[in-house]
């Protein structure tokens, strides 16, 4: 196994190997959906999540080994990251990964885990939720900031932002954080990145009038190109949807 740990934690090496080896019987799951694991882990320093990958299929176990990093090595590079750059995210603590002779075998991720009010997920699925147009509204200046930060988080979805509030503040932190790029972002990339977070129109129309403000941009403008990703974005989902049906 090869351990990278982030010499700023508080964690000995030795307990991080030891939660690996562990994975499987201890800990509890907080997620599990058959691709990945995450389990969260008492420990006197504070309660941690470990993130287990699924085994890739032959062809990127070779490509893991050789011609790509792992998910776990970028979640945690992309997570330096971010804190560098003064976003939101769990505080990384180490990746490992397991290798089998020539072929990369499964790999973990370990960051800090937080307490938190809500998701973005909370806002779609209840609209009455206490501040909702005002952490809508925090949350787009937020992703502003990536934007303005030249961060393109592409998996810009619901349930990936946590946010917590601080009296009458709202802080965000991003997770599962293994696809992105950083790159200067042209307005139809900016808009582009909010295709995922919602199908509802109202909500959009809020983030559209928020972002407009923010960018120099009229109104009209920010909506039509956010919606019509969105749209583009929803038809394919629905369509995958059933054709998942059909084959079923």
């Amino acid at each position: 196994m090869k351990f990278t740990v982030n010499p700023e934690s508080r964690i000995p090496r030795e307990k991080i190997e030891s939660l690996i080896m562990e994975f499987d019987e201890e800990g509890k799951t907080l997620f599990d959906k058959g691709r990945n694991t995450i389990k969260t882990f008492e420990l006197e320093k504070g309660t941690i999540n470990v993130k287990s990958f699924k085994v890739p299929n032959v062809v990127n176990k070779i490509a893991y080994k050789y011609f790509r990093k792992s998910k776990a090595e970028r979640s945690f590079s992309f997570a330096t990251i971010l804190k560098e750059k003064g976003v939101g995210t769990p505080n990384p603590i180490a990746y490992c990964e397991e290798n089998s002779g020539i072929l990369f075998g499964g790999s973990y991720y370990l960051s800090e885990h937080l307490d938190v009010d809500l998701t973005y997920r909370e806002l779609i699925t209840e609209p009455d939720f206490p501040d909702h147009e005002i952490i809508l509204r925090a949350f787009t200046r937020f992703t502003f900031e990536l934007h303005e930060k030249d961060i393109q988080f592409l998996d810009h979805s619901p349930g990936n932002t946590l946010i917590k509030r601080e009296i009458n503040n709202y802080h965000f932190f991003l997770v599962d954080l293994n696809r992105m790029n950083f790159k200067n972002l042209s307005f139809e990339a900016r808009m582009q990145n909010f295709s995922r977070l919602t199908p509802k129109k109202a909500m959009v129309e809020i983030m559209a009038n928020e972002y407009a403000g923010l960018i120099g941009k009229t109104e009209d403008e920010v909506f039509e190109k956010m919606w019509y990703y969105t749209r583009k974005f929803q038809q394919k989902f629905q369509r995958k949807k059933k054709m998942k049906r059909i084959i079923k």
